[in-house]
């Protein structure tokens, strides 16, 4: 079975108007654009992954960077499946870079590994001072439709975000299926579990406001909320999400939007709009 080297390559600059556009791009399957467009508040870039999914073998990289003034939301119309490997792994690495005063919001579909499968995803975060980000990685825990919930061999998740140049949050994963199922058991949720790590750097976000008492609030019965203010002076908050099914999830990240968006209003941009 062949084994893909993927490669996807963005830079969102801020034209006079106001706009934000591609300045260049470059991609390689199985990364594929769909055609940009400005909302009125960011520019809605849609990947796609033409193929069935992630295989063992195959190596993904992704870059991103936002320049001064831009604002983009990079999203996906479909979640990320990782099939069966009789061997060796699937392995993503991402970078991400945002410029004094641009915004970047990473919202892509949950990530979905199937039975025996393992993934590597090494995420690198930059974001100048006064820079804006808005990152989220979700899961899933199988495909619960064939009863096939929690039985992945390895998934490691790799974070490191930098502000100012300055490591603020350095975080990794690593838990097979069953191990994380035991977490989910002990958060009261079921076979359905999903999983929400959000990173949210602003300097909007430095002084305390109703929206963390709101987003704390969130937490309860079917979904278990975490907020947590990162080191120094950025603006950094670290925000975890258990909830007991896919659509629990995303009803408490759509609310968690509408509590940000008063403060950070380019989140009114609509992550699943195509």
């Amino acid at each position: 079975m062949a084994e893909f080297s993927g490669h996807l390559s963005i830079r969102a600059e801020a034209r006079e108007n106001g706009q934000t556009v591609l300045a260049a791009q470059s991609f390689r399957a199985p990364f594929h654009l769909s055609k940009p467009y400005w909302d009125g508040h960011a520019l809605i870039v849609q990947v796609v992954n033409p193929t069935a999914g992630i295989l063992a073998g195959d190596r993904l990289e992704s870059v991103v960077s936002v320049g001064s003034g831009a604002a983009v939301l990079v999203t996906s119309p479909s979640a990320s499946r990782v099939f069966q490997m009789k061997e060796g792994e699937a392995e993503s690495r991402q970078q991400f870079t945002v410029d004094a005063d641009g915004w970047l919001e990473f919202m892509p579909e949950p990530l979905m590994l199937h039975r025996g499968s393992r993934y590597r995803q090494r995420t690198e975060i930059d974001v100048a001072a006064r820079g804006e980000l808005f990152f989220a990685d979700l899961l899933m825990p199988g495909r619960i439709a064939r009863g096939e919930t929690w039985v992945w061999d390895k998934l490691r998740l790799e974070l490191t975000l930098r502000v100012g140049g300055e490591l603020i949050l350095r975080e990794r994963l690593v838990q097979s299926g069953p191990e994380l199922k035991a977490l989910a058991e002990l958060a009261g949720m079921g076979e359905g579990a999903c999983f929400a790590n959000l990173v949210l750097v602003s300097p909007k976000l430095k002084a305390l406001a109703d929206w963390q008492e709101s987003i704390v609030a969130l937490h309860g019965s079917g979904v278990w909320v975490g907020l947590s203010q990162l080191r120094g002076e950025c603006g950094g908050w670290s925000l975890k999400v258990i909830a007991a099914d896919n659509l629990g999830l995303r009803k408490t990240l759509k609310r968690v939007r509408e509590i940000l968006v008063g403060t950070l209003p380019r989140l009114a941009s609509d992550p699943r709009k195509l």
